[in-house]
């Protein structure tokens, strides 16, 4: 007796149920997008600034002369721009003048702000006695705003504070990648860094 396609439909249903029901569903974990990182390649920054420093070619330098009127040495302000990803360094720079402790507590006091969200801020110190290069990098991790900040000094004269900013909500598994690679860029311009005497504001 011949079975009838409906009855083969039944049988072949109930195998797929059954072979299904073997095998045990994990789900994928979340996946971001592949990000392509470009070569490491540095160029001198130029200008007149009151110091200089080696910043990655694929960035670009805006600067804020004019913009803040009621700041003596913001014409000195700029961000190093990464517009591959959405991201900046701030920079802004503060002549020392019998300041130097408010100016390094002024540079924690903005580190720490980020405290609320962050998991983890740590402290890595840079000393140049040769180039009078003395820095900290705060390395702050978490779901904040600025992942990555330093301050650098020569004790005397300039100060210069840096905050990496990415224009986007804070999720530090997406970031990850990128903030690390900036991180190094980072890094790059303070050990490169070297200070020029241009007339006080």
């Amino acid at each position: 007796m011949k079975s009838s396609p409906v009855e083969y439909l039944i049988l072949f249903a109930m195998a797929l149920v059954i072979l299904g029901c073997r095998q045990d569903y994990t789900p994928k974990p979340r996946a971001y997008y592949r990000i392509d990182l470009p070569n490491k390649e540095y160029q001198l920054l130029s200008g007149d600034y009151p110091y200089r420093f080696e910043y990655p070619s694929y960035a670009r330098i805006h600067a804020y002369q004019g913009k803040w009127k009621d700041t003596d040495t913001a014409d000195y302000w700029i961000d190093v721009e990464f517009p591959q990803f959405n991201s900046r360094v701030h920079l802004t720079y503060k002549t020392v003048k019998n300041n130097l402790a408010n100016l390094i507590e002024d540079a924690h006091t903005y580190a720490y702000k980020h405290s609320i969200k962050a998991d983890a801020i740590i402290q890595s110190e840079y000393v140049d006695s040769l180039t009078k290069v003395y820095s900290v990098l705060f390395d702050i991790k978490g779901n904040t705003a600025s992942s990555v900040q330093f301050y650098a000094t020569d004790s005397v004269r300039h100060f210069l504070r840096g905050a990496l900013y990415f224009d986007c909500e804070p999720n530090k598994d997406s970031l990850a990648p990128v903030r690390e690679f900036l991180r190094v860029d980072l890094i790059k311009m303070i050990e490169s860094l070297t200070w020029r005497n241009l007339p006080v504001k």
